[in-house]
């Protein structure tokens, strides 16, 4: 069949489709599942803490008799989990399966955080894909035990990424995790690549055509759930043939216990958290120097990205999309290098397909606007330091110092505005004689003196 593209513009927002509950705000991701540190400073404690990892090295498998190599493909039992008694079902082989193999596939264009599309599960002797867009709200509640259950090995390859969605969309954690990319890397290999790892350990040549397809498309097609079910049907073999290598070349390869080192590793990756983007007016659009033509930005085009980096931002939040999909960081610094000043120059620049700058044209046009006329002289400083090589971290670190002592100042002016218009209106009820008795920062120690009281002073 056709290749399938990166993006396919006629795909329903599965957002919509089956109203996922998304929280967009610009605030922490809190991991509300996990008990916090007791020091305070209400940390998440990640299950796999409580493990040490070298014990995951060495752990009965059928593995340890040899590498199982798995049925072919073809003869495999296979299963397309799309609704609850699909996952009911695969929770029932899980129960039982002393390891398992998992990989994801996502789309991160369409959607802020990003989608976890599908789900893909192979056990021994079973290859399971989830439909995960279809059964979000259900998968951590059927499958989350497994992937905390520290008897049960989890075989991943590459799982950095993996690890952190699976976090976001489902709530899951993973406990003792093999992940054969940090093997390859133990062990040498001359690539890292799942692909090559296929090749090198199994003789089979991957198709990545579908590495990068829309998976958000239903129904899918069967070239892409053979691509999917590819992913992990091998991995365990793979998995057995690296652990019988790891075991038996401690001297070669440089490591007192190269297995340990693998099960090391790869449980730094299962401690990883995920982490909410949260944007920061007056910092975030420094992170756009250095990318592209973002160098040698003068204070205008400054302003003009800073300002366009707060209006990308507070849309993509509102509309549950990549900032890449609002504007590209690419047409962002045209924008910024051309400053259009008028509609249709703005348009011209960056297209019309670009359906969220058309509906808010008017608005981005004033932003550009008011970034030349009124902010420009703000980024000055900022677009000198730049310029001149100062560390986006110490600039960012000194605004941020810059901006605690104007909030500091702000409270102060603020405490003194209050206490004058207090003691306006008090003067207004009780007469010209009021006034306060004790510190000026104490507003419990108020002695009122009626006009019509006698003058006399307190005892």
């Amino acid at each position: 069949m056709a290749s399938i593209p990166f993006h396919i513009p006629s795909i329903p927002k599965p957002q919509d489709t089956y109203n996922f509950l998304i929280d967009n705000s610009n605030s922490l991701f809190l991991h509300p599942s996990l008990p916090k540190s007791p020091d305070g400073l209400g940390r998440p404690i990640h299950p796999a803490e409580a493990y040490d990892p070298v014990s995951f090295a060495h752990y009965p498998l059928p593995a340890s008799l040899g590498p199982i190599k798995p049925p072919l493909m073809e003869s495999t039992p296979f299963k397309l989990v799309d609704d609850v008694a699909g996952l009911h079902y695969l929770a029932t082989k899980l129960a039982l399966a002393p390891e398992f193999a998992v990989d994801l596939e996502h789309n991160g264009y369409r959607s802020f955080q990003g989608l976890t599309c599908l789900m893909q599960i192979s056990t021994r002797t079973e290859d399971f894909v989830v439909d995960t867009l279809k059964v979000r709200a259900s998968v951590g509640e059927f499958l989350g035990k497994f992937f905390l259950d520290p008897s049960k090995k989890k075989v991943m390859h590459g799982a950095i990424n993996d690890i952190i969605w699976l976090q976001r969309d489902f709530g899951i954690y993973v406990v003792n995790l093999f992940d054969t990319m940090q093997a390859s890397r133990v062990m040498r290999l001359e690539r890292n690549s799942l692909a090559f790892l296929l090749k090198y350990f199994c003789g089979v040549d991957a198709n990545k055509e579908y590495q990068c397809s829309d998976w958000r498309l239903r129904p899918l097609p069967s070239d892409m759930v053979k691509y999917a079910r590819e992913d992990t049907h091998y991995l365990l073999y793979i998995h057995d043939v690296m652990r019988k290598e790891l075991v038996s070349g401690s001297k070669q390869l440089g490591f007192e216990d190269p297995l340990g080192e693998v099960c090391k590793r790869s449980h730094e990756v299962c401690l990883r958290m995920y982490k909410k983007e949260v944007f920061d007016k007056e910092t975030s659009y420094l992170f756009m120097h250095g990318l592209g033509d973002a160098d040698n930005l003068d204070a205008k085009q400054l302003a003009i990205v800073a300002g366009l980096f707060e209006w990308r931002d507070r849309v993509a939040r509102e509309e549950d999309e990549s900032t890449g999909y609002i504007l590209p960081n690419k047409q962002l610094l045209e924008i910024a290098k051309k400053k259009p000043l008028k509609a249709r120059e703005l348009l011209d620049l960056v297209g019309y397909s670009r359906t969220l700058v058309l509906r808010d044209v008017d608005q981005i046009v004033e932003i550009l606007w008011a970034a030349i006329c009124v902010h420009a002289p703000n980024f000055e400083k900022v677009a000198k330091d730049l310029n001149s090589g100062v560390p986006i971290s110490e600039i960012g670190a000194k605004i941020q110092e810059t901006k605690k002592m104007d909030q500091e100042h702000e409270k102060k002016m603020a405490f003194i505005d209050h206490q004058q218009e207090s003691e306006a209106s008090k003067r207004k009820v009780f007469g010209p004689t009021w006034r306060p008795i004790g510190p000026a920062h104490s507003p419990m120690l108020w002695v009122v003196r009626p006009m019509f009281a006698p003058s006399v002073s307190p005892a």
